[in-house]
């Protein structure tokens, strides 16, 4: 211990352990770059040639004609670089018609979508081959049979329903922003919202939220999808403050009018 000690007051010590700390982040990284690789190369290159002339002819406008973002031709709009987001980012935005934006705004909205189901792949692969990414989950993780509805509803209530609300019904955020109903949406494009974290959501990476978790938040949401309201009217599954609100309105306006109503008898 004693020696430890001195070497631990070495003036070399802190050096030593700052390239100990390099080498070893950099290994991580190689081992992670490496995984994304592998899967990238199940992408053909005539998908990457396919996806870089769609991009070329749609989105080279905001964002740039390599992708690296910057302001567009009308100099007030812009786009942010692609490169780094992997192709579950681009199948998300394009996929649900965020992308191409209809209309600049204070966030993308979702509409039908531009592309069909094999073009979005290309553009897909063509931005995962700019840099590693978030893939396109695998359907293993979206096989919602295998999940566990009640452990993705504790995970939903403890990361997700400050903003898309207990039911997933979604609600309101600062600055025109909000956060999007999930009723009807696909799982996979849960799953890549939780890993890319589109719009204000942020990113659930799987030292957050593993894969597996994740196909339990989305077993959750087909569970309560499945069940519709078996409570009846839902009022827009936002709680008390819309239920409230109905009883206030048409609970004490049934009250008035029937006192009126009674009232007008007894004279």
């Amino acid at each position: 211990m004693k020696k430890l000690s001195q070497f631990r007051r070495h003036p070399l010590a802190a050096l030593a352990l700052l390239v100990l700390a390099l080498v070893v982040t950099g290994g991580v990284y190689a081992v992670v770059s490496n995984a994304n690789v592998a899967q990238a190369s199940t992408t053909s290159a005539s998908d990457i040639e396919e996806g870089q002339k769609l991009f070329l002819a749609n989105c080279a406008t905001c964002h740039g004609l390599n992708a690296q973002g910057g302001p567009a031709a009308d100099g007030k709009t812009s786009g942010p670089s692609l490169i780094g987001v992997g192709a579950a980012s681009v199948d998300f935005q394009v996929g649900t018609g965020r992308m191409p934006m209809q209309m600049q705004g204070p966030q993308a909205r979702k509409k039908p979508k531009m592309f069909n189901d094999e073009q979005t792949k290309q553009l897909a692969a063509y931005v995962a081959s700019l840099g590693t990414g978030p893939a396109i989950p695998e359907q293993q993780y979206l096989d919602v049979s295998k999940g566990d509805p009640a452990k993705g509803g504790e995970i939903f209530r403890v990361n997700c329903a400050m903003c898309h609300n207990a039911a997933a019904a979604g609600g309101a955020l600062t600055q025109g922003k909000f956060a999007p109903g999930l009723d009807g949406v696909s799982g996979k494009h849960i799953y890549e919202a939780m890993v890319t974290g589109p719009q204000n959501m942020p990113v659930f990476n799987d030292a957050n939220i593993t894969p597996e978790n994740k196909r339990d938040v989305i077993a959750f949401l087909k569970t309560i999808e499945s069940q519709g309201s078996p409570g009846g009217f839902n009022l827009g599954s936002l709680g008390p403050v819309s239920e409230g609100l109905f009883i206030w309105v048409f609970g004490l306006t049934a009250v008035i009018g029937f006192t009126i109503w009674l009232t007008r008898r007894s004279s």
